[in-house]
Order: C-alpha cells, then sequence, then structure tokens
C-alpha cells in the first residue's frame, strides 16, 4: 500500500513539473514576441489553457498575426474579446480570406482595426459565411465606405446577419432611401434583429396607437429605437402619453422622447414646467418649448428656465428641480438585468 502510494506521489510530481516547464515555455514565447509579463498574466488569466498549448502551434500563430501588424496591446484585447482565438484553425484559407478582407476594407490598416475589434474575423466560414452576407448588404445598396462603418460600429454583424422578405420590406417601408447617411443603419440593424423581436416592439407600440408603418417610419428616423428593451419603451410612452398628455404621433417624430432617462430628464424637466405654469411665471414651457427644453444640456436647462428668475423663486425652482433628479425608479438598486442572448 506505502509502496502504490508513492507512486502516485511521484506521478503528480511528474506531472506538476512537466505542466510548469510547457507553463514557462508558453510564456517565453509570448514574451519574445514582445509581451509584457503583465501581457502574459492577462492573457493566461482569460485563457488558462494557452498556458499548455503546443510551442510549435502557437508560435506559428503567432506569426500570422506578426505579419498582420499586431502587436502585444492588440493581442490581449483580442484574447479578452475571443479567448479562444488561439485555440483555433486561423491559417484556414488565410491568405485568400485577407486579400478578400483587405480589398473590402480598402487597406492593410484599415483591416488590421478591424480585426482587432472582431478577432472572429480571422475565424468565421469564409465561403459559407463571410463572401455570402458581404454579398447580401452589396446587393441591397450598401457602399464599401457603407460596409467598412458597420462591419466596425457592429463588430458581430457577419454572424447575426440573416435576412428574408419579410425583413426586406420592412426596410423599404421605413422609407429611407439608399442615398441616405441612415440606410446602412436602418439596414443593418433590421438584419442582425430576430423577427419575433421585431414583431414583439410593433405590438408594443401598437398599444399605444401607432400603426405598423408608424413604428417603421420610427426605426428610419431613429435605427436605434429597434435596440431599447420593451419595458423602457413603455415606461416612457406611459409617461409621455399619460402625464405630459402629448400624443403618439409627437414620439414618431421625436424619438428621443422614448430615449431620453424618464427619472432624471423627462420627469424632472416636465415637473418644474408644471411648478412655472402654478407660479405664473414666464416663460412658460409649453407646445415646441416643452420639446426643445426636453433636448438641451442640463446646463442650458438650468440657465434658460430657472436662473433667469429673481433669486428667491429661482433657489425655490433649482431646489425643486435637483430633488426631482434624486427620485429614483422603484427598487432600481436591485434590479438585475437579465438578458437571453443577443439583446435585440
Amino acid at each position: 500500500m506505502h509502496i502504490c502510494e508513492s507512486i502516485e506521489s511521484l506521478q503528480k510530481e511528474t506531472e506538476s513539473a512537466g505542466d510548469g516547464e510547457k507553463v514557462r515555455e508558453s510564456a517565453e514565447i509570448f514574451q519574445e514576441w514582445g509581451c509584457s509579463e503583465s501581457d502574459v498574466s492577462k492573457i493566461f488569466e482569460r485563457r488558462s489553457s494557452l498556458r499548455k498549448m503546443d510551442i510549435h502551434n502557437l508560435r506559428s500563430k503567432l506569426d500570422i498575426l506578426s505579419r498582420l501588424g499586431i502587436n502585444s496591446a492588440d493581442l490581449v484585447k483580442m484574447i479578452h474579446c475571443r479567448p479562444r482565438l488561439l485555440n483555433c484553425r486561423i491559417n484556414i484559407d488565410l491568405n485568400e480570406r485577407l486579400v478578400y478582407l483587405e480589398g473590402l476594407f480598402g487597406s492593410k490598416e484599415v483591416l488590421v482595426k478591424a480585426i482587432v475589434r472582431n478577432p472572429s474575423l480571422l475565424t468565421y466560414d469564409f465561403h459559407n459565411k463571410v463572401k455570402p452576407v458581404i454579398a447580401m448588404y452589396e446587393s441591397l445598396g450598401l457602399s464599401k465606405n457603407d460596409l467598412i462603418t458597420v462591419l466596425l460600429s457592429r463588430p458581430t454583424l457577419i454572424p447575426r446577419t440573416n435576412l428574408n422578405e419579410e425583413k426586406i420590406d420592412y426596410i423599404r417601408r421605413t422609407g429611407v432611401s439608399e442615398c441616405s447617411k441612415m440606410y446602412k443603419h436602418v439596414v443593418s440593424i433590421v438584419a442582425i434583429s430576430r423577427m419575433e423581436t421585431i414583431h414583439e416592439k410593433m405590438m408594443n407600440m401598437e398599444k399605444y396607437g401607432l400603426s405598423e408603418d408608424d413604428y417603421l417610419g420610427l426605426i428610419g428616423r431613429s435605427p436605434l429605437v429597434l435596440t431599447l428593451s420593451v419595458d423602457k419603451v413603455q415606461r416612457n410612452m406611459t409617461y409621455v402619453l399619460g402625464t405630459m398628455k402629448l400624443p403618439a404621433s409627437v414620439v414618431v417624430h421625436n424619438p428621443f422622447l422614448i430615449f431620453f432617462n424618464l427619472e432624471r430628464v423627462l420627469k424632472p424637466r416636465f415637473q418644474i414646467a408644471c411648478k412655472i405654469e402654478d407660479m405664473g411665471l414666464a416663460p412658460q414651457i409649453k407646445g415646441p418649448l416643452l420639446l426643445r427644453a426636453m433636448r438641451m444640456s442640463d446646463k442650458r436647462f438650468t440657465k434658460a428656465f430657472i436662473s433667469c428668475h429673481p433669486e428667491g423663486v429661482a433657489r425655490e425652482l433649482l431646489t425643486a428641480y435637483n430633488d426631482a433628479k434624486c427620485v429614483r425608479r422603484l427598487a432600481e438598486s436591485s434590479k438585475k438585468n437579465l438578458h437571453t442572448g443577443f439583446p435585440f
């Protein structure tokens, strides 16, 4: 029994020594490549399997990144973003992929920037995913510059894209022309959104009297509306229609009403507008001026509607305004953000 325990102990020590040697070799390769000890520590912390990676395989992949012009700082960002990057077969279709991508992005510098933002450009299925998705966007009228913009701003565009006839019809019904600067954003956001999500958000706006065409027109004016949660839209719309007494059509032409923070912007400023009216002060915040007031910076709003009054009145209004901004949503501090997959 004693002999068996000794053998097991010796095996563990040998394995431990072997693992330690592999970790040291991997660390040395990263350091030779230009990484500092801090960089190596961050890389190993993010992807522990790189500690024991085959050194020849590791050196080969780092050589590929060197030829692209990627440095150690870039590598740390890339591993943090895609921990499995160096475990993937980035040499598959590499030359053809790089020629194609450099032609798409226009220069090696922009290509490197795109790869650092989305390292998976080196690992996506080149023939069955990358090229068909790019061709799909080009068929919808996006220019090379438009494609560069959306690929840099939405790094996961390629795997998320899913277009069908219904989505293409929605894009057409937004009323945004191919010449518009908004077109690329409308197309890309609709393309990466789930159909069930689009339907859910349409139905939510219908509860407030907006038709499908109204909502699509809203997307055409502000594509990011499609990324807002149903809960946020419900809360803002309920306040805008129920308390501010504005018609739903106003939101279509002023999307900021559902973007702005309800507790910190909309409520405090509307409460000050009501207080100014109750006190019979001027200028009163009504009609078009109310919408302008909502869009002002905090400093400008205070100067235009609070500081302009006599000292005593201004102090009372400022106190009311600051108190209103300190009110938080019930149980906001304990709210949990639960996401199921892609947010939109």
